[in-house]
């Protein structure tokens, strides 16, 4: 199936998803983002993924919305109230998605596209790679998640110095703050996603997925709820086949065959 914004791959059980609009720094259209939801549909049901890598190239991950495209619609504050919260549920699917995702980050991450940073699992970034929410000089905030999923990550305090300010920041303090894993030579950026990507793939897919679960849950919950919450996952993968072949394998002194069951 072919794209109009995006190139899609499939190696090895990861999948490559490169947003593909270069003479707009990969802004987020509508079309973008209907494709992107496609395919993430498409990579749920496909057995053989076990992890998504999330790019826009060696040039851009993303400059946010296409405010080009935005400005020619007008809204009434109604109608922008339920075009925001269709767009919270694109970036929510992305967070909650039952696949490990991987965003490689090069150049400009900022507004809608450090959003769409912020949603992923793990994060390695060039050092090439800026960050921001400019929002704040447009009049108005980051409104599909950046206000709730920034402070989350980096502590409030950090986070709002970004917001208020609506600076950058770069490849290196992104990572003194944990908004990214790593920092990486932008012509290795690849190299090492992929690498990384192919140390989730050889885990048992359920325990990464229940693993998700619980922290992406748990940290909505008390921790008393959360404990529970973490117990029944555990309980789950106390039932699969694949603990019980990891087990097995253990004792054998042999690599195990997990099957994602």
């Amino acid at each position: 199936m072919s794209y109009e914004t995006l190139i899609y791959e499939k190696d090895q059980g990861m999948a490559v998803l490169t947003l593909n609009r270069p003479d707009r720094m990969n802004a987020l259209s509508f079309k973008l983002k209907e494709e992107v939801s496609s395919v993430f549909d498409r990579l749920e049901e496909d057995e053989e993924i076990k992890v998504v890598i999330l790019t826009g190239g060696l040039k851009a991950f993303s400059a946010g919305a296409d405010i080009k495209e935005r400005s020619q619609v007008q809204l009434t504050q109604s109608q922008f109230y339920s075009a925001q919260r269709k767009s919270q549920e694109f970036y929510t699917r992305i967070e909650q998605f039952e696949k490990p995702v991987i965003a490689a980050i090069s150049g400009v991450a900022i507004g809608g596209g450090l959003e769409l940073v912020l949603v992923c699992d793990l994060r390695i970034a060039s050092d090439t790679a800026r960050f921001g929410l400019p929002e704040v000089k447009l009049g108005v905030i980051p409104s599909a998640g950046g206000t709730q999923r920034l402070p989350r990550l980096i502590g409030a305090t950090r986070a709002k110095e970004i917001l208020f300010t609506g600076e950058f920041i770069d490849a290196q303090e992104a990572y003194r703050m944990g908004l990214v894993n790593r920092v990486v030579a932008v012509d290795h950026l690849m190299e090492e996603t992929r690498a990384l990507a192919q140390k989730l793939a050889k885990n048992p897919p359920l325990s990464i997925q229940y693993a998700k679960r619980a922290v992406n849950r748990g940290l909505q919950l008390d921790m008393t709820s959360a404990l529970d919450y973490e117990a029944h996952c555990a309980s789950i993968l106390y039932a699969s086949e694949d603990r019980k072949e990891g087990m097995r394998a253990f004792k054998e002194k042999r690599k195990p065959v997990f099957k994602g069951r």
